[in-house]
């Protein structure tokens, strides 16, 4: 299936990668890519581990939420990326009880909205990572 990010310069499809921008004379790095001049697009690692994590168990505020009715509780955490940054992300894939500091995570992607319009809208997500031997 053919999916479209929610947000221009968010992620490539293929491969998935996430961009984020490299500051030109400072070198820091800022998530998602800018659209500033001054900073350089990088791919980053679609590997990194849980830095935090907590679910949300009650509606964000509406707007600008619009998720499923009713409302599903969901994981949210910081995945560390090395040699780059932290990136903030839902959770997909795995049990509320088994998310720990330091577990392995790899990007995957989230659809948005019902999936009733025309096109896939997705946005990026963490999963563990599992033993695929």
């Amino acid at each position: 299936m053919e999916i479209s990010p929610v947000a221009q310069n968010l992620f490539t499809t293929s491969p998935l990668r996430l961009l984020a921008g490299r500051h030109a004379a400072t070198g820091r790095f800022v998530f998602p890519l800018p659209a500033d001049e001054g900073y350089e697009r990088v791919e980053l690692p679609t590997q990194g581990v849980l830095w935090s994590h907590t679910v949300q168990r009650f509606p964000p505020k509406s707007p600008p939420y619009q998720g499923p009715t009713p409302f599903e509780p969901f994981a949210v955490g910081y995945v560390e990326l090395a040699d780059a940054l932290i990136v903030e992300s839902r959770l997909t894939e795995v049990a509320f009880e088994d998310l720990r500091v330091g577990m392995p995570m790899e990007l995957t992607t989230l659809l948005v909205g019902d999936g009733k319009a025309s096109g896939a809208i997705a946005t990026f997500a963490f999963r563990p990572i599992r033993d695929r031997t």
